[in-house]
């Protein structure tokens, strides 16, 4: 039995993030396909019918490939390009996150869900996956 020409190396929720991928591994000169991107831009509700846009390479790069994206850093930096530290237990497992919490992002909130608008204002904050503490 022959091995496939091509391999699936990720998959993502939405197109966006697979565009940013693709071309983190397009500039180390690996060759990247994108699959059902137009599908799930169509109808983002289809992502997870369609099992979410899948990024291939070729075969003979699929080891290269898996350690460039390895490398890819999952969480939040600040502008050194450092992981960003959680001040109450010094972990570097911090995301980004969008908080309702104050009245001005409530009232934003409501207002769009009121008049069918998106939200035009929202507040972000960071917070850490081992203490959940959140921090500006």
């Amino acid at each position: 039995m022959e091995e496939p020409i091509f391999k699936i190396i990720a998959t993502y929720q939405y197109s966006s993030e697979a565009i940013i991928f693709k071309g983190k591994l397009e500039s180390e000169g690996i060759e990247v396909f994108i699959r059902d991107k137009i599908t799930v831009d169509t109808n983002p509700l289809y992502s997870n019918a369609v099992g979410g846009v899948k990024l291939f390479v070729k075969s003979e790069d699929f080891f290269e490939a898996n350690r460039i994206l390895s490398e890819v850093s999952n969480y939040s930096l600040d502008e050194n390009s450092q992981l960003i530290c959680c001040p109450k237990c010094g972990e570097k497992q911090i995301n980004m996150i969008t908080s309702l919490t104050d009245f001005k992002s409530f009232l934003s909130f409501f207002f769009s869900i009121l008049f069918i608008l998106l939200p035009f204002y929202s507040k972000h904050k960071y917070k850490c996956n081992k203490c959940k503490f959140e921090f500006n």
